[in-house]
Order: C-alpha cells, then structure tokens, then sequence
C-alpha cells in the first residue's frame, strides 16, 4: 500500500508517529542540511540499523521514500547515495517540511517568495478569465474564514492556506493547483514565527485578499495578477521582519 501523502500542517503539528518516519525525517534533514553531499555515500545499511535500532525492512522502507522524493539512489554492491540536488523534489510537503524544520535563511525564503510570486500570480490572472461562480464562493468563503480567524493563527493560517489552494483551483491548469504544497509550507513558516498581528493588521491583510477576489470575479487579470504578487510579498516581508526582531532580542 502506498504511503499517505502528509500535509505541511499535519507534519508540523502531528507528531511524528511511527518508526519510519522519524528515520525518514532524520536522514532527509540530513541529507537536505549537507551532512551527506550530494555524491556521497550513506552509512552502510548495517551502521543505520544500529544507530537507530530498527530493522532491515523498516531501513529498506525508508530508503524507498527517500528514493521517490529523489533524495537517494541504491546500486547493487556499490551502497545508497545522495543524488544532486535538481533532483529531490522540492514540491513534495514533507521534503519542505524537513527544510523548514532546519531554519528559514534568507536564501531559501526568497526562493519560496519568487516561486510563489511566478507562479500564484500567473495562477490569480487565469482565474480571472476561468473562475466559475463556485470558484468565486470558495474564495469569499476562504477571506470570510481568514475575517473571523482573530486571535488564531492556526484558523488564520489554514483559511488563507484554504484561499490560495482556491485560486489555483479557479486557475484551471492542474500544474499550477499542485504547487499548493509550496504555498502550504509557506504559510506553516509564517505559522509558526509571526506573532499574532493586530486588530489593524489583520483586517490590512484579509482586505488585500479580498482585493485578489474582487479583480478575479471582475475579469480584471492584470490587476489579480498584481494584487497576488502584492500579498506574496507582504507575507515575506513580515517574516523577514519577524526575524530579524527575534535576532535582535
């Protein structure tokens, strides 16, 4: 049977429940932190087994995950190695998460910041030429959610997560409504180093999401185009600040 996708919220929130995946999350960080480069072999299968007391079957299923997020390849007689990095797959959730969980350097938020920008903007103009009239109810619905979320972060964040997973639906293209894994451990980031805002901020930000769906169901796609990019980067900007007060401290 295959292994249930797990979402940037339940790998952050959940704990880790069994065997396999901690082993899987400790050796993905590592490998995603340099501990094992790119190129260079893995402890032998012998060495991981006594490091973390499993068993061969559980090590061989952690090497088949690892494999299919593209992290890793075994060869008869030669060992598992860490493949280079354009390989592992960076749209997956629990690979985000396993990054995310190492710390959010500049680097690495401002490639999610970029991608998201190219790529949610992109998905917030065809919207605006495709959403259907549930389309424009699921966002209403997301921003009214995102509205009545004061003093909760986690309800904040899953409606705002709610609102981004419904533009890319409303986009019509199945490639740009799979990049909600991104924008997911996005959000789980900001989760979990912003503060709660204020009253004013808080309303600041719903009304910018609420300008997105406004344009969309105006057909104005330059305009949900802009606003998207708008709000991406607003986003960035508080984490970043965030950062740097917690730095400061």
């Amino acid at each position: 049977m295959a292994k249930q996708q797990t979402s940037g919220f339940e790998a952050y929130l959940k704990p880790t429940s069994s065997t396999h995946d901690q082993v899987a999350k400790v050796l993905g960080a590592e490998i995603l932190a340099g501990t094992y480069p790119p190129g260079t072999k893995l402890p032998s299968e012998q060495e991981i087994i006594e490091r973390f007391g499993i068993s061969r079957t559980v090590l061989r299923e952690v090497f088949k995950t690892l494999t299919a997020k593209g992290m890793i390849a075994s060869k008869t007689r030669v060992g598992t190695s860490v493949r280079e990095q354009h390989y592992w797959n960076f749209f997956d959730a629990e690979v985000l998460a396993w990054r995310v969980s190492l710390g959010m350097d500049s680097d690495f938020r401002r490639g999610i910041a970029e991608a998201r920008v190219a790529v949610e903007s992109r998905a917030a103009e065809l919207a605006a030429h495709r959403a259907s009239a549930e389309d424009i109810a699921l966002l209403r619905e997301a921003v009214a959610g995102m509205r009545a979320a004061v003093g909760s972060r986690q309800k904040f964040a899953e409606a705002d997560l709610a609102f981004h997973q419904a533009v890319g639906a409303a986009s019509g293209n199945f490639l740009l409504n799979a990049f909600s894994t991104v924008t997911e451990v996005a959000l789980v980031a900001s989760f979990l180093m912003l503060p709660l805002e204020e009253d004013d901020m808080h309303e600041e930000t719903v009304l910018r999401h609420e300008r997105v769906v406004d344009a969309i169901e105006a057909g104005a796609a330059e305009e949900a185009s802009r606003l998207m990019g708008e709000i991406i980067d607003f986003g960035a900007i508080k984490v970043s600040r965030s950062l740097s007060r917690a730095q400061a401290e």
